[in-house]
């Protein structure tokens, strides 16, 4: 069986990270490119990180089970289909959807930790970091958290400031010297893509 080539891209909080990867896969076809996101191993909610606030922290590595993301990337690596519950986010309203991976010969997993976690990181064959400003992750965050998830505006600046930003200054940003990758998304990232896509691209013909 050809192997996998896999591939670990993260950044912090409203950095861009799923517009870029789903702009990416949309430059492939479904057989050629598997995307999982690390999004669908977070714990129960009864068993999350609760502040001095009495407010749920999402944002810790205790938050999510890489365990069960190893063995699911292994699982995809051996070859094996996969089958998961989609993550809600917690929303009461939504009822979540099953979810197949299929193997292929480029797996992208995405997520804050994907790199964090030491027995994550050593199934990567390339480390990919997301960046942006802090007031242009922000913006985003408010946006997508009010429109897709209805959180109200002061709970978004409430996790951002005491959840979001330690995490990401204490854990998350140290992954960047440890990327083969840095990847700006100010603006826009068109001219990173086409050099990555083209890298995979060759990558795919030579096998």
């Amino acid at each position: 069986m050809r192997q996998t080539y896999t591939i670990g891209i993260t950044g912090g909080s409203g950095s861009g990270k799923t517009y870029f990867i789903n702009t990416l896969s949309a430059r492939f076809q479904p057989s050629e490119i598997c995307l999982i996101s690390q999004d669908h191993y977070y714990k129960p909610i009864e068993e999350q990180v609760i502040d001095a606030q009495g407010i749920t922290n999402f944002d810790l590595p205790s938050s999510i089970e890489p365990e069960k993301l190893l063995a699911d990337i292994l699982k995809l690596k051996r070859g094996e289909r996969l089958l998961k519950s989609e993550y809600t986010f917690n929303n009461p309203y939504a009822t979540p959807k099953q979810l197949e991976f299929r193997p292929a010969p480029i797996l992208i997993i995405e997520g804050l930790f994907v790199q964090y976690f030491p027995e994550i990181e050593r199934e990567l064959d390339l480390k990919i970091f997301i960046e942006a400003k802090d007031h242009i992750k922000l913006s985003r965050r408010i946006h997508r958290d009010n429109t897709e998830r209805g959180y109200a505006l002061n709970d978004v600046l409430y996790r951002y400031e005491h959840h979001v930003m330690p995490v990401y200054e204490s854990l998350i940003k140290p992954l960047k010297h440890q990327a083969d990758l840095v990847i700006p998304n100010n603006d826009h990232f068109e001219h990173a893509l086409d050099i990555l896509v083209n890298a995979l691209t060759t990558h795919l013909q030579k096998g």
